[in-house]
């Protein structure tokens, strides 16, 4: 299916959803939604289903125009947050409910797919009980079975993983990167959290405040946002952005209004060495980007120090994120491994300038990517 939206847009009253955007998905892959709460990627994905009407542009499907077209009449399947399921259905019923209605299959074909998605999704052991017998995660498995089961071009999951516990997350992510791979769905998957969007791969419609900001393969997108709001809304931590401006041969850091008696650095902000093809772009108040997997604690060759004093250190898995103040703001850095380190200790971050970005003062666009790449998560 070749889904195209054109100038979309949507209007509720005073309230602008959605602002007039054009977005073209890649046929039979995945496209990830990602944004904050009220980006407006619900209200994108009702309006792709049919159960929303836009207010101005148009839809087409493979060519043809599907903007006045209810959700009966298109051939779209969906997950939402909340799992929703036949209470009086058991597990195989519910599975096998799209299949019925779309005819076709006889009893054992139906039986025989419906075993093959229950073993796929773990809770083949659960066919003969009802929805209400399972727990949430599941339920939601059902659900997600159910709307595989119908196989149809288009397949929209609204954050289906959000009210999950973590552990399951994880196992159903897996699952559905690998189901995703060998289906023939478009899917367009909703999610406010970078590393489901890295995982899942192929391709990222970066939004916020009901706005498309960058629509492009994903790891092209974590690597090279076109602007702030992209880099913030691709970062989990926070991208720590640092106040520049130009000086010989790079930019020169500002000091953040008392953050250096708060960091007990007496040293002045650092200069970070920059490619010399930059000088021309280089003007007014800039900002760089630092992601938290950026910094260290070990020192290599031409590296930038920040020096400062901890102001809260979490071990997270198999990383710890510890807040910093320094003399040129708060940072956050992701350091592989466990390290105990006490509030108010000093501590010397290290960053290499080929790991920075830079951005300009003109609506914060990309001025330069990193010339290396931190990990990705």
């Amino acid at each position: 299916m070749q889904l195209a939206l054109e100038q979309l847009g949507q209007k509720v009253g005073a309230v602008q959803h959605l602002y007039p955007l054009d977005l073209s998905l890649q046929p039979g892959a995945v496209t990830v939604l990602l944004g904050a709460t009220q980006a407006g990627k619900t209200s994108l994905m009702r309006l792709m289903a049919g159960l929303d009407k836009p207010t101005h542009g148009r839809i087409t499907v493979d060519g043809a125009d599907v903007t006045g077209v209810s959700v009966r009449g298109r051939n779209v399947a969906m997950v939402y947050q909340q799992f929703i399921n036949y209470p009086s259905l058991s597990v195989a019923e519910n599975i096998a409910s799209p299949l019925k209605l779309r005819g076709g299959l006889d009893r054992a074909a139906i039986a025989q797919r419906v075993k093959a998605l229950a073993e796929r999704l773990h809770i083949d052991p659960f066919l003969d009980r009802l929805p209400a017998e399972l727990s949430g995660g599941q339920q939601q498995r059902v659900a997600l079975a159910r709307a595989l089961a119908k196989n149809a071009p288009l397949m929209l999951l609204d954050e289906p993983l959000v009210n999950l516990d973590y552990k399951l997350r994880e196992e159903l992510r897996e699952e559905l990167t690998q189901l995703f791979a060998t289906g023939d769905s478009t899917v367009v998957y909703a999610t406010t959290e970078p590393a489901e969007a890295l995982l899942l791969g192929g391709w990222t419609a970066v939004m916020d405040a009901g706005e498309l900001l960058q629509y492009g393969p994903t790891a092209e997108l974590f690597h090279t946002p076109k602007s702030l709001r992209v880099a913030r809304a691709f970062s989990d931590p926070p991208m720590n952005l640092l106040e520049a401006e130009p000086a010989m041969f790079g930019v020169q850091l500002r000091a953040a209004d008392g953050a250096a008696k708060a960091a007990g650095a007496a040293r002045p902000p650092p200069h970070v060495p920059l490619p010399a093809a930059l000088g021309g772009l280089l003007t007014g108040r800039l900002t760089l980007g630092v992601r938290a997997g950026a910094l260290r604690l070990d020192q290599r060759p031409g590296d930038v120090a920040l020096p400062g004093s901890v102001e809260l250190a979490e071990i997270s898995g198999s990383d710890t994120f510890v807040h910093a103040a320094t003399s040129v703001g708060e940072v956050v850095a992701q350091l592989p491994g466990v390290h105990e380190l006490a509030l108010g200790a000093p501590i010397t971050f290290h960053l290499s300038p080929d790991q920075v970005f830079v951005f300009g003062a003109d609506g914060g666009l990309l001025l330069a990517p990193p010339r290396t790449h931190t990990r990705a998560y």
